[in-house]
């Protein structure tokens, strides 16, 4: 798989455009916040002609106080202790609020999940999924493979239709269907508000209801200040505001030095060629081979596997063996808020994560049990007939077991304090 380059920042708004995506500026310029050039709407499309069944155009600010009341009812949900809040805790930055691998839902508030909770910061220009992704028009363009996406598996195409996903799901909101959905919001404290927004009539049409339903918590998820501020002390040095340390310029260079680290491969750290910052993703989707996490109890089931891509959550890819055990690439940006890493939540410190991307293949037995023949079993989360999907670019690399890893655990060290740049909310001190 080749390294890929920077997606194209495009913009999510509807297609009305009622919502403008903010960028910060040129670090030149070095203001006090990110500026905000209006961004374009996109080409006419279902949600344009959708939009024209609506008396009147609700405004940006009415949308996003609708969905600012949904994303943290609890009510919405059909055990009443679960909102998108719960999981997507805006304390922190919009991840999961514990350590645990997978978050409890369903029915009765306890049934466990099988992926990790990712951060919804920073995945506003996510673009919907393509299988060939080519980030400019020219003839030396690149096919970077399978890209964009929400969810891990990238299965949809925009942040109203990835609010649908837990909304529905059997183990995280576990509402039977839409009319479900929309049945509490007639019952929700806001209700009125909803009615004052997309029409009084708005619930008579439960199918337009529950697809307005997405579009606010969507155009609340557009709110700069809340999911993407760009005010890390990351963004501060760009800003000229800021100097790194010593140590943090250390594992500036350790991440990007494609023979070493090579993490700005895939997370990409450089201004992009219009001056936006950059969200240390290209959000492709490559597969890593992390270890089989026990803690999901799904696992328990020697013939259950979690292939990403190709299966079980997404189908429509299910008859393509090449995509098997791809995930799409998180943002970094707050990584080091988090206790819970990787899409099956395995690794709960970053010196994890990073000690297995420079250890995978030199000390295997550090992150894979023991086969019958006493030797590690590696990739034990995905299936042998699927192995030659597994990136093997640095730091990877070819490298052998028993052969020195490309990072030493001072420059481990010297990384995870780069990554804590990364938080936003930094203030000088």
């Amino acid at each position: 798989m080749p390294n890929r380059r920077l997606l194209s920042l495009l913009p999510v708004l509807f297609a009305l455009a009622l919502h403008g995506c903010q960028r910060p500026a040129e670090p030149a310029a070095a203001p006090a916040a990110p500026a905000a050039p209006v961004a374009q709407a996109k080409p006419p499309s279902a949600d344009a002609t959708y939009a024209l069944t609506l008396a009147r155009q609700p405004s940006a600010a009415e949308m996003a106080a609708v969905g600012r009341a949904m994303f943290s009812d609890k009510g919405l949900s059909a055990s009443g202790q679960m909102s998108c809040a719960s999981c997507h805790s805006p304390q922190h930055a919009y991840g999961p609020p514990n350590a645990l691998s997978v978050q409890l839902g369903g029915p009765d508030g306890q049934q466990p999940g099988v992926r990790a909770v990712p951060s919804l910061r920073y995945v506003q220009t996510v673009t919907a999924f393509s299988e060939h992704h080519f980030d400019n028009d020219g003839d030396d363009s690149v096919d970077a493979g399978p890209t964009g996406g929400h969810t891990w598996d990238g299965r949809a195409d925009s942040t109203h239709a990835q609010s649908a996903v837990p909304l529905l799901s059997a183990y995280e909101m576990a509402n039977a269907s839409p009319a479900a959905v929309v049945a509490k919001l007639r019952q929700a404290s806001y209700a009125g508000q909803f009615r004052a927004t997309f029409g009084q009539d708005i619930f008579d049409d439960e199918a337009k209801a529950f697809r307005w339903a997405g579009m606010a918590l969507e155009v609340f998820q557009e709110t700069p200040e809340e999911f993407y501020p760009f005010d890390s002390k990351f963004d501060a040095v760009l800003r000229k505001q800021a100097k790194f340390t010593p140590q943090e310029a250390r594992g500036l260079a350790l991440f990007e030095d494609e023979k070493k680290g090579n993490c700005a491969s895939c997370h990409i750290s450089r201004i992009t060629p219009d001056g936006g910052f950059p969200l240390f993703s290209d959000f492709g989707l490559i597969a890593i081979g992390v270890p089989r996490n026990a803690a999901i109890p799904a696992n328990a089931d020697p013939a259950y596997f979690d292939l990403g891509l190709c299966g079980p959550l997404r189908t429509d890819l299910k008859d393509r063996p090449e995509y098997c055990g791809l995930f799409r690439t998180p943002s970094l940006r707050n990584v080091a808020t988090r206790q819970v890493f990787m899409h099956n939540g395995v690794f709960h410190s970053l010196d994890e994560v990073l000690r297995f991307y420079v250890q995978r293949d030199t000390h295997p037995g550090r992150f894979y049990p023991r086969g019958k023949d006493g030797k590690p079993a590696k990739f034990d989360d995905l299936p042998a007939r699927y192995h030659a999907n597994l990136n093997t670019d640095a730091p990877f690399d070819g490298r052998r077991p028993g052969q020195r890893p490309v990072w030493s655990e001072a420059d481990i060290r010297d990384v995870v304090v780069f990554l804590k740049t990364l938080n936003d909310g930094w203030h000088p001190p």
